[in-house]
């Protein structure tokens, strides 16, 4: 089973410290909000304007204006949110990310360099540094039952007491194009994820997630 230390570099994170305190990452999602909201207190404000209450743009970060961001919302050093994207609530968005037209975000932390260009939806979800989404693919976060959400690795289960849990990315993972990252879903650093890939469970670290469900280690 993924622990947090194992796949998230927490230096590239304004929530990597408290990240830390969590055995796994799925733990942290309950209370992203609360976090977020004691970062804002936290900021260093002459680097930030303050679009509204609680929400935080870094100086450098460029913004269109036709994008919708929530509370509590902080978007880091230069990272560029395009047109229309929709920041619903509670997303901490690191340095140097692209959150992209049409993007919906809600609920997740974004570590530094992420990329979620392309209409994608990230809820309930953690991605780590360097992590990147083709352009559709999704987080899907709860369940057509609404049941809670059980990690699956192999034999081994864990139970999140979650209703709500989209997908942990590791560091440098790349999810390719009009993918489903089912509900749970956990993705292990440095691996690749194949276009139009349905994906549940868990997914080792430095492996290739291939058509029909094959994974295969990386070379």
């Amino acid at each position: 089973m993924f622990k947090t230390l194992d796949i998230l570099s927490m230096e590239h994170s304004l929530a990597g410290s408290w990240l830390a305190g969590f055995e796994y990452p799925w733990e942290a999602l309950r209370s992203i909000k609360s976090r977020i909201l004691q970062l804002c207190k936290e900021l260093d404000k002459s680097e930030y304007n303050e679009l509204s209450e609680n929400v935080f743009i870094h100086k450098t970060a460029v913004v269109a204006p036709t994008a919708y961001i929530g509370s509590p919302c902080i978007i880091g050093a230069g990272t560029e949110v395009r047109h229309c994207a929709f920041i619903r609530e509670a997303a901490l968005i690191g340095e140097n990310c692209v959150v992209g037209n049409s993007v919906e975000i809600k609920n997740a932390i974004l570590f530094d360099c992420v990329q979620v260009p392309h209409f994608n939806y990230v809820g309930d979800s953690i991605l780590g540094y360097k992590s990147h989404m083709g352009a559709g693919s999704v987080t899907s976060n709860v369940k057509s039952d609404q049941s809670l959400i059980v990690v699956k690795d192999g034999d081994e289960k864990f139970d999140t007491e979650l209703k709500k849990f989209g997908a942990i990315l590791g560091d440098n993972v790349e999810v390719g194009c009009n993918t489903v990252l089912n509900p749970g879903t956990v993705v292990g650093n440095g691996t690749n994820i194949y276009p139009l890939s349905c994906v549940r469970g868990t997914v080792p670290a430095n492996s290739i997630y291939k058509t029909g469900g094959v994974i295969v280690d990386k070379v």
